[in-house]
């Protein structure tokens, strides 16, 4: 019989990290799980380590070559079993009770999609969220156009969702979390637990937001993916055009200041063609 929760857990050379991850998940107190550990072709202790990993729950999957988290995360859906799907980043960890709570929730309100308020911690000290990054459930699309509304290491996801919206974009370095929850929060409501469920480190030198350049690139390009190819509402269309039309018009100067004439030029295509559309 398959377990409820299928979680997966991407990893690259976060050997330091990576135990803290695994052990919050073993600690849950809801256990019916497998948890799916990919390596994504580390070349530190990573291997070694979970080599040694004895617990019948934990599945792992080495990748003969570097990917991408995307690609890691969506090689963990497809040798997944459970109906639900939940994401752990190797650098965050879960409280004991996570699991218990959403399992309640998704069973009470029939729910598809859950997510989790969050506890942030930088550079080891504890810091409060500004205003606009709190959370929230229900009918959120328009609130993730502006950002990442939902954190991957809090999320909970049925398998049904996946196969209508499409698993995460591997053709993204960045902004993989922020595209799928656009397609995701188009067609489906979320459930929200307003207590804090994770614990989110950030501030280490790894970190994507740190190490991939221009971030605006790629949500612009999964804004126009969106547009060009999901379908949406008309009130979901008009939403989006508005938001890459924001953000061409911060991002382009920045473009033209470094000398990326050729993406300037691109960035201006997108923004007639739009405007023509209004």
């Amino acid at each position: 019989m398959n377990a409820c929760f299928s979680v997966i857990i991407p990893t690259c050379n976060r050997i330091e990290v990576l135990p803290r991850a695994v052990k919050s998940v073993l600690e849950q107190k809801f256990r019916d799980f497998e948890l799916i550990i990919v390596d994504d072709s580390s070349t530190d202790t990573t291997k070694e380590w979970l080599n040694q990993v004895s617990d019948p729950r934990v599945k792992t999957i080495f990748l003969a070559q570097n990917s991408g988290v995307s690609h890691a995360r969506n090689k963990g859906i497809q040798n997944s079993s459970a109906p639900y799907i939940a994401f752990l980043d190797s650098d965050d960890a879960w409280l004991d009770t996570k699991l218990q709570k959403q399992r309640d929730i998704l069973l009470q309100h029939n729910a598809l999609v859950c997510h989790t308020e969050e506890i942030w911690i930088r550079n080891g000290v504890r810091v409060n969220q500004c205003n606009h990054h709190k959370k929230q459930g229900g009918c959120i699309f328009s609130q993730s156009l502006k950002l990442c509304a939902m954190s991957p290491s809090s999320i909970v996801i049925h398998r049904s969702v996946l196969d209508s919206v499409g698993l995460f974009d591997e053709s993204l370095p960045a902004c993989e979390d922020y595209d799928l929850w656009l397609r995701i929060t188009a067609r489906y409501e979320v459930s929200f637990i307003a207590e804090p469920q994770i614990l989110k480190y950030g501030g280490h030198s790894d970190q994507l937001s740190r190490t991939v350049e221009a971030l605006d690139r790629y949500r612009i390009k999964s804004l126009v993916n969106l547009y060009q190819n999901f379908r949406l509402s008309n009130t979901q269309n008009s939403e989006v055009r508005e938001e890459v039309l924001r953000r061409i018009k911060i991002y382009k100067p920045g473009c033209v200041k470094r000398g990326r004439i050729a993406e300037a030029e691109e960035l201006d295509k997108i923004s007639g063609e739009l405007q023509r559309i209004l």
